[in-house]
C-alpha cells in the first residue's frame, strides 16, 4: 500500500498507533532542539514542538503530508521530560507517586496550506510507588526515552491506578485527534485493513 503520510517520528509506538488504524506511512526523524523556551507553558511548549518536528520534515521533503507528535507530563506545572540518568528517573516516578498527572499530547499535519495542529490533554493517576520499585523498573530499561520515565504501554501500567482522556494520547499518539487532522486534509485512515 502506497504511503499517505510521512510520520516525523523515531518512536515505534507512534508507528503502531498509526498502523493501527491503518494509515500506511514512510518514517523521518526531525532532529531539533527539544529545550524548552523560558517562560514557555507546558502547552505551549507541546505543540511548538509537535509544529517543529512537523515543519522541518516538511522542508526537506514535501511530496507527503508530515505527521508529527510530541508528549509531555506535566505535574504542578512542572514538565517531565525524559529522564538523563536513573537518579533522575527514579526521583521523577517518586515525585509522581501516588498523585495525578496531566499528559499533553500535541499533533500536528504539514501540508502544502500550512500546519494543524490538535492537542490531547489527559490525567494519569499512579498508586504509590516504593523507591526500590521505582529504581528496579528503571533496571528494566524501558523509561529511558520515555516522558514522565514510564511506558503506559509496557511494564510502567503497574504504576497506573486510572486514565481520564486519551490512552493512545499518553502512548504518544492520540488516535481521534490525528484522525481528525488526517481526515480533514483528505486523508484517509484504515487503508491497510482488509475488507
Amino acid at each position: 500500500m502506497k504511503a499517505v503520510v510521512c510520520l516525523a517520528s523515531a518512536s515505534p509506538r507512534r508507528r503502531a498507533l498509526l498502523e493501527q488504524i491503518g494509515v500506511p506511512h514512510t518514517l523521518a526523524s526531525a532532529d531539533i532542539d527539544e529545550a524548552r523556551r523560558k517562560n514557555e507553558s507546558p502547552v505551549e511548549y507541546v505543540q511548538r514542538m509537535a509544529q517543529e518536528k512537523a515543519r522541518t520534515v516538511w522542508e526537506r521533503q514535501s511530496s507527503l503530508p508530515v505527521l508529527a507528535a510530541d508528549t509531555t507530563v506535566v505535574l504542578d506545572g512542572t514538565v517531565y521530560g525524559k529522564p538523563r540518568d536513573r537518579a533522575h528517573a527514579i526521583e521523577m516516578l517518586s515525585t509522581l507517586s501516588g498523585r495525578t498527572h496531566q499528559v499533553l499530547t500535541a499533533v500536528a499535519l504539514a501540508i502544502s496550506g500550512g500546519t494543524q495542529l490538535r492537542l490531547s490533554d489527559s490525567a494519569v493517576k499512579f498508586r504509590s510507588i516504593p523507591a526500590e520499585e521505582c529504581a528496579s523498573y528503571w533496571d528494566t530499561g524501558e523509561p529511558r526515552d520515555k516522558a514522565g520515565g514510564y511506558a503506559i504501554q509496557g511494564l510502567g501500567a503497574v504504576f497506573i491506578e486510572s486514565v481520564t482522556g486519551s490512552y493512545s494520547g499518553v502512548m504518544g499518539l492520540p488516535l481521534f485527534e490525528t484522525a481528525e487532522l488526517l481526515r480533514s486534509a483528505g486523508l484517509p485512515c484504515w487503508c491497510t485493513i482488509e475488507r
